[in-house]
């Protein structure tokens, strides 16, 4: 026992002994504090989880935060009765790979794969460990399901963000309505990028739009892809391509240069220096994949925890960037939108 242990035992004794009815109050704080976080766990055995996603950035990072909670607050706490084994591949397939096979060696009682490469290396890399998917863009074309959204093995299920491009180019256009040509900047090996493009191909010259494409296989890359499309391109868009969104304020700071307005589709990249977004909240999608997560941890069978989709967008905006890059954001659109501009300042306050 410490000393101050001690001393805080021997207070509270001469305190019940003088009084017995106040010393009763205050003398236990921390132990009753501690008895009820032990009460939040004690119904639930030791699991182990072991998360992955393909990069860290903003948006990711976010997502497993949101994991964590939900499971906190239902009874799994990290350091507690929860250990969690957190590996990113840091932008590498390859590396990926190797994280995916260790997992399955190690054979914890789930997997959570955060992102398209890592879940395609997880789902090859195990057919018994229960493996919950997330931030998905077309779980399909990833060929983590089928086209009725049954898993392509009984131990996988997650949760997709379903982006529907239509409403993305209407947004673009409000923004900026003479756009003419839109930019993409996507990593070709990143297959939800690829389907956004060919969906973008599809839809834009039926509005007047061209697609311009240049690739950036790397976060390196990604500044001198957008500089590319100097007297190319109106604006730029770009879905959540892990190579782009890890190299976001290289982009930005190239379409400042260019007065090119960039419109993304995750919160993070407007709050690091895009116009606008389109997206869901990264939080909030962590928090519901977390609810997938805690049913398995929880004894429930992987195989009756049917894929999700969570489809509610919400619209950010900055209009602080906007005229960093050339575009003045209207009164109609923000009243419809979330201010990312007038949520640092109260944060700064």
């Amino acid at each position: 026992m410490t000393i101050t242990s001690t001393l805080r035992l021997s207070l509270c004794s001469v305190a019940i002994g003088a009084i017995s009815t106040l010393g009763l109050i205050g003398c236990s704080n921390t132990d009753d504090t501690a008895t009820a976080n032990n009460a939040a766990t004690s119904d639930k055995p030791a699991k182990t989880l072991a998360i992955t996603q393909i990069v860290e950035h903003p948006s990711l990072d976010e997502m497993r935060r949101g994991i964590i909670d939900e499971l906190a607050d239902n009874g799994y706490i990290e350091g507690q009765n929860l250990t969690i084994n957190f590996q990113s591949a840091q932008g590498n397939t390859a590396t990926a790979g190797q994280i995916a096979k260790q997992f399955a060696g190690d054979n914890p009682d789930a997997i959570v794969a955060i992102s398209t490469p890592s879940a395609q290396s997880i789902v090859a890399s195990t057919k018994t460990v229960p493996v919950i998917y997330t931030a998905i863009s077309d779980p399909v074309a990833a060929k983590l399901i089928d086209a009725n959204a049954v898993p392509i093995q009984s131990n996988v299920t997650g949760l997709s963000s379903e982006l529907p491009i239509a409403p993305q180019l209407d947004n673009i256009q409000k923004i900026v309505p003479n756009a003419k040509t839109i930019g993409y900047v996507y990593s070709p090996g990143e297959i939800n990028s690829v389907v956004v493009l060919n969906q973008l191909k599809e839809l834009a010259p039926a509005r007047g739009l061209e697609i311009l494409d240049v690739t950036a296989n790397r976060p390196t890359d990604v500044a001198m892809a957008t500089r590319s499309l100097s007297g190319r391109a109106d604006v730029i868009y770009t879905s959540l391509d892990n190579n782009v969104v890890s190299g976001f304020e290289a982009m930005a700071g190239a379409a400042n240069e260019l007065d090119i307005p960039i419109i993304a589709s995750d919160e993070f990249s407007v709050r690091r220096g895009a116009t606008a977004a389109l997206g869901v909240n990264d939080y909030d999608f962590g928090r519901t994949t977390g609810k997938m997560v805690y049913r398995v941890l929880n004894g429930e069978a992987i195989n009756t925890i049917k894929p999700e989709v969570m489809n509610t967008l919400t619209l950010y905006a900055s209009p602080k960037h906007g005229a960093e890059q050339g575009v003045s954001l209207t009164d109609d659109l923000l009243k419809n939108a979330i201010n990312v501009d007038k949520e640092a300042q109260s944060t700064d306050k």
